[in-house]
């Protein structure tokens, strides 16, 4: 084994008697903890692949050595080989195989209870000389134009590895794949495992960038093209912004801690140095984000803006065309108030009686002829006056 993987165990490692003691009694605590009341009995670790366990190995200076087919075999295997690495994938376990492995890695009932609930935010934890870390990871559909979100929790100890997920992503079979082709990464020891998830979530985050932004440049052709469904595009792609912004910004201060323990843990140089690489593509990832939040906020003041003018356009227009039909109803009412003149004095005289003032006049027809034009004349200067004609 080389020097650098037994300062790393050193520095992470208590003596034998105080690693059996701690495993004791959180093999209790952790059975009170998850185990049901009316379960008395704790349950034999000897579950089977298939079950939640994707993938168990055991690694001995960066190359496999073992795949143990259940967690008892998984825990055997390491005992039998003590400078040896253990790394299990599991895929939503339930609370016994979590119990199983609190036992036998002395995990601590609050990371536990995390790994078991799910749907927290991305954090690290030190428990003893172990780490708990959840990371966030997402992935951009295409089809949906959506942001789908999945979770990972990693814990890792001196001698192993445990990943626990509630979602398909990420995608932990490539990680596992590129680590076991770098065997001199891999004999780095458990960081060097932490690291390239870490990395492979970070990197998933560049499509899920370019989507977004993709995303933001069509939403401003909509926006100025007058799209009206462009609103409702907008609240909800500011949601998805959000959620990924949640997922990202503590990495930050994650990797801020991870940094700070290097010294203090021993951390090989190179380790070191790729975790900085890390650190500096979180930095320019949640840059991007931020601005995508300020841009869509900008965004929708302006489109609140467009759509503010867009409606007293329409206002005006609704107003030009209530003037112009008053106009209208003003000339109909002036035109029919003057043809009522006549018609009320040609009824008035149309009436069969015979005795009538002026019906058997000689000058009684032109009389009522000039009535009307009279009166016509008189009420078409009027409303000429006042600008209904």
């Amino acid at each position: 084994m080389s020097d650098l993987r037994l300062r790393t165990i050193r520095a992470f490692s208590r003596t034998p008697s105080l690693r059996a003691a701690a495993r004791k009694h959180a093999a209790a605590v952790s059975a009170a903890a998850v185990v049901e009341p009316a379960e008395k009995q704790p349950r034999d670790p000897q579950m089977p692949k298939g079950h939640s366990v994707v993938d168990s190995a055991i690694y001995c200076d960066g190359r496999r050595v073992a795949s143990p087919d259940s967690l008892a075999e998984t825990y055997g295997e390491l005992h039998q080989a003590p400078h040896s690495l253990a790394w299990i994938g599991l895929y939503r376990p339930d609370r016994r195989e979590l119990a199983s492995l609190a036992q036998e890695f002395d995990l601590h009932e609050l990371a536990i209870e995390d790994a078991n609930e799910a749907h927290q935010r991305p954090k690290l934890e030190r428990y003893g000389d172990t780490l708990f870390v959840v990371l966030k990871a997402a992935r951009y559909r295409d089809a949906t134009e959506e942001v789908e979100f999945g979770e990972v929790h990693v814990f890792v100890g001196p001698d192993f590895v445990v990943t626990v997920r509630h979602a398909e992503a990420p995608n932990l079979a490539a990680v596992r794949r590129r680590v076991e082709r770098d065997p001199e990464l891999l004999s780095r020891g458990a960081e060097a495992v932490l690291y390239a998830i870490m990395d492979k979530v970070v990197d998933g985050y560049a499509p899920v960038v370019a989507g977004l932004e993709n995303d933001i440049d069509e939403i401003e052709t909509e926006v100025f093209r007058g799209d009206p469904k462009v609103s409702r595009r907008i609240y909800e792609l500011s949601r998805e912004v959000i959620e990924f912004q949640r997922a990202t910004r503590p990495l930050v201060g994650m990797l801020e801690q991870l940094r700070g323990g290097f010294q203090k843990y021993g951390v090989d140089e190179e380790l070191q140095r790729s975790l900085r690489d890390v650190a500096d593509h979180v930095t320019e990832v949640v840059e991007k984000v931020d601005g995508f939040r300020e841009l869509l906020r900008d965004i929708l003041t302006v489109n609140a803006t467009l759509v503010a003018q867009q409606q007293n356009e329409e206002m005006k227009s609704l107003a030009i065309a209530s003037s112009e039909q008053n106009e209208e109803v003003k000339r109909i009412s002036a035109w029919a108030a003057i043809l009522f003149a006549p018609t009320l004095i040609g009824t008035v005289y149309g009436m069969n009686f015979d005795k009538m003032p002026e019906l058997h006049w000689q000058y009684g027809y032109p009389f009522a002829i000039g009535l009307m034009a009279l009166v016509c004349g008189g009420l078409h200067q009027i409303f000429k006056r006042r600008g209904w004609l």
